[in-house]
């Protein structure tokens, strides 16, 4: 049943076929959402809001509704996109050209720390910093060809998003908020040879403006028993799980987090008896009792995502029971 929103932002396809609920359909089918249908609408909740589309006699009626602006404008980001790749356009109530993209915050670089041997700590600035601090782990970083002034994605007058590029195109990684309070947000890199954002973090950053996008990439796993798995690109995120899962998710129990991670980078876990420091994930994971009811979450290289993922399906996991992220490829 639909909800009652705050927010609300409507517009019309001038054309009554399908080809627009089959098109989001298919962008459902690929985000792996379900969408609800009866015989006179189509509804998708998502993002904290909601996206109906109504068929009227010569065209079609799409609403969308959220708690805030910034999920309208993620949602009528989104749905303008998926529609314009099937040849359709919208016809919106009111779009907001020119303003920055839906989620986007430009923040100040307040400060740049050593964690770990293997770890910088970035320390961000803004008034928009609270909401990265729930609702989703991770952020998408916007970096600017070095030497160049940031140009930031804004929205288009057909409501998508326009994103810089050629001389100004934007590097988006995505990172991990590893703390909040108040104004501020940290995050962590993992330093490697030929990283743009390690390269970005050491060259005296501080004081400079940044833009970032979310929150997203999911919340915390639901489920009664959590068992975790990650190289050091997953550090950050395993190290925010089992900060935020006590206070957050109380009902759920950590029962171990195998990490393929250099010791000295254990900063804040290395006394916890639920680590276990490990040279082979995926053989950690192949040894790892399941128990009933349990949620596997695994992130790494690509390639073991892939692997991990094809292990706990045989073993019987239903695919919301695992989460298998690729960190890097």
């Amino acid at each position: 049943m639909s909800r009652n929103f705050a927010c609300r932002l409507s517009g019309e396809v001038a054309s009554p076929s399908g080809a627009a609920a089959a098109a989001l359909r298919a962008r459902a089918a690929q985000w792996e959402m379900p969408i609800l249908e009866t015989a006179d609408r189509l509804v998708w909740s998502l993002w904290g809001g909601e996206l109906r589309l109504i068929p009227e006699r010569d065209s079609l009626r799409i609403e969308l509704h959220g708690p805030e602006r910034r999920q309208i404008g993620l949602l009528q980001d989104m749905v303008s996109e998926a529609l314009a790749e099937a040849g359709l356009g919208v016809a919106w109530d009111h779009v907001d050209v020119g303003a920055l993209a839906p989620g986007l915050a430009v923040m100040r670089v307040a400060s740049v720390r050593r964690l770990s041997p293997g770890f910088l700590r970035i320390r961000l600035s803004g008034p928009e910093a609270g909401r990265f601090g729930q609702g989703g782990l991770h952020f998408r970083l916007l970096l600017p060809p070095p030497g160049r002034v940031p140009v930031w994605p804004r929205i288009g007058p057909t409501g998508r998003t326009i994103w810089p590029e050629a001389a100004d195109a934007l590097h988006r990684p995505v990172y991990t908020v590893a703390a909040q309070q108040g104004d501020w947000l940290d995050f962590d890199i993992y330093r490697h040879p030929g990283s743009p954002t390690c390269d970005w973090a050491m060259s005296g950053i501080e004081g400079s403006d940044v833009a970032i996008m979310g929150p997203g990439g999911g919340w915390l796993p639901e489920a009664p028993q959590i068992l975790l798995f990650g190289d050091q690109t997953a550090l950050p995120a395993i190290r925010r799980i089992m900060q935020l899962q006590p206070l957050c998710a109380p009902e759920s129990r950590i029962l171990g987090a195998w990490l393929r991670v250099d010791s000295a980078d254990l900063v804040g876990l290395a006394s916890d008896p639920r680590i276990t420091a490990v040279p082979d994930l995926l053989g950690a994971l192949r040894a790892a009792p399941l128990p009933e009811a349990a949620h596997v979450w695994f992130a790494g290289h690509a390639d073991d995502a892939r692997q991990a993922r094809d292990e706990l399906t045989a073993r019987g996991l239903g695919r919301k029971s695992v989460t298998a992220a690729a960190y890097w490829s």
